[in-house]
């Protein structure tokens, strides 16, 4: 996969995802934005000049997410995906969304679950996760905070927040288990100073956009690779469920209850991923 590429990165209206969405433009790349309604992805067009064209779809509804991957899976195909949006660790209470579910779970780790099960496999797939992931838990049986408490303060929402995180990574990296021939992987950008990370964050957005646009170009080995969980263009340690394959097993049978969808399925004919878009 040499020369331009095709990237879809989702969440690109401000912050990561613009940063990111202009720097792949002026390396060459044909970007489609996205927003959670034409507005935002009005704002995204406007934060990405050069951008080809924008979709929309926002991620507190699962029908909102299928007209998403239908608009998005009409722009493409794209030979890489960034997911960027998502929601940050201040929420200042349970909200259910229209679909019944806890807003934060399902923004972070239901939504884009979805909108991976209704596209074609790209040769990579970027999702930007947290950190916070190992301070998350597993409870499938209060997966949506009905029975324990909400935080309170500015970090209200962290506990959700890092279960959300880990929740989609272990998705995530059960769909790497699946597909070795592609390369897919979770980056952590920092705590970086914008909307979701707030005030008190110390990494600039250039830093925050650095890694996944690295892991979006690079010909590095670790780029190449799939199954990382990637920060400041290193492999770093998870939170073990994430290696645990039953657990996984389990986490993505739940969620294609809730959505109806299952993950794509083993492809015959194993490959290494192709090399990548020019950097």
């Amino acid at each position: 996969m040499g020369g331009m590429a095709k990237v879809l990165i989702t969440g690109s209206a401000q912050g990561i995802g613009a940063e990111t969405a202009r720097r792949l433009v002026a390396l060459g790349h044909e970007v489609v934005v996205h927003g959670r309604d034409r507005g935002r992805a009005d704002a995204a067009l406007e934060q990405v000049p050069g951008a080809s064209a924008a979709v929309v779809g926002s991620y507190d509804s699962l029908a909102s997410v299928r007209e998403l991957a239908s608009a998005a899976n009409a722009a493409g195909p794209f030979d890489v995906v960034i997911h960027n949006a998502g929601l940050g660790p201040h929420e200042p209470e349970r909200r259910d969304t229209v679909d019944g579910l806890e807003q934060t779970v399902q923004v972070n780790a239901v939504a884009p679950y979805l909108l991976t099960c209704l596209m074609p496999l790209s040769t990579r797939m970027v999702y930007v996760g947290s950190d916070a992931h190992r301070q998350g838990t597993v409870d499938l049986a209060d997966l949506h905070w009905r029975e324990r408490s909400w935080g309170e303060g500015y970090w209200a929402g962290i506990a959700p927040y890092s279960d959300s995180k880990l929740l989609f990574q272990m998705w995530v990296f059960e769909l790497a288990a699946l597909h070795p021939e592609r390369a897919i992987n979770v980056v952590h950008p920092g705590w970086v100073q914008t909307a979701m990370g707030g005030p008190q964050a110390t990494l600039p957005v250039d830093e925050g956009a650095d890694t996944p646009v690295w892991m979006a170009t690079s010909e590095d080995p670790i780029a190449l690779g799939s199954g990382q969980f990637v920060h400041r263009r290193a492999v770093e340690d998870v939170h073990p469920a994430t290696r645990d394959a039953g657990l996984r097993a389990a986490v993505v049978e739940h969620f294609r209850e809730l959505t109806g969808e299952a993950l794509p399925a083993a492809e015959e004919g194993l490959r290494a991923p192709s090399a990548s878009p020019r950097a």
